[in-house]
């Protein structure tokens, strides 16, 4: 039976902050036998697929006010890049010179999960091969294995100032052709 280590990241996540690291070391310091009982502001997809490579299954359920549980337990399947899960090992295989982006978006002033849906949103509406554009307040971790399940690359660092992070999506060329 799982017994679960509760971790309220609510808090984090109202006052604009990023609780990704603090969910990484707990679960790092699960036992054998411990699961995770996350409290959130939001559904974190993402995060259900980076604790999966980490050997964990999930159920979530919405708590009321927007707000979500969801319970990580251990699967004892084997874990994927189990040093670090959520960072591709390369932004992108993709050498070739892109051409400008058609759109740039400005998320650094919005709270998770809203960046990664906008620049999701927005490479729906691109034609394939275009590039997109944007700046966020952190490092988008999250972002990369939505990307890469839908086929696209990007590129992306932190600018100059050290605080913006840089982020370029290029569509998928083979978006929307048949199979």
């Amino acid at each position: 039976m799982t017994t679960f280590v509760e971790l309220d990241v609510r808090p984090i996540l109202r006052a604009g902050g990023e609780p990704f690291e603090q969910i990484l070391n707990t679960v790092n310091a699960l036992k054998p036998g411990e699961g995770l009982r996350l409290l959130a502001t939001f559904k974190p997809t993402p995060l259900l697929h980076v604790l999966g490579s980490k050997g964990f299954t999930h159920e979530a359920k919405e708590i009321g006010g927007g707000d979500w549980e969801v319970q990580f337990s251990p699967s004892g399947a084997p874990a994927t890049n189990a040093a670090n899960p959520a960072k591709p090992a390369t932004a992108t295989a993709d050498d070739s010179v892109w051409p400008e982006p058609v759109q740039h978006l400005d998320n650094r002033d919005l709270d998770p999960p809203e960046p990664m849906v906008r620049i999701m949103a927005a490479t729906e509406s691109l034609a394939p091969g275009e590039v997109l554009s944007a700046f966020l307040c952190r490092e988008p971790i999250f972002l990369f294995p939505e990307l890469a399940k839908r086929g696209h690359s990007w590129r992306g660092g932190f600018e100059s100032d050290g605080t913006t992070y840089k982020v370029l999506v290029r569509v998928n060329p083979t978006k929307g052709a048949s199979a």
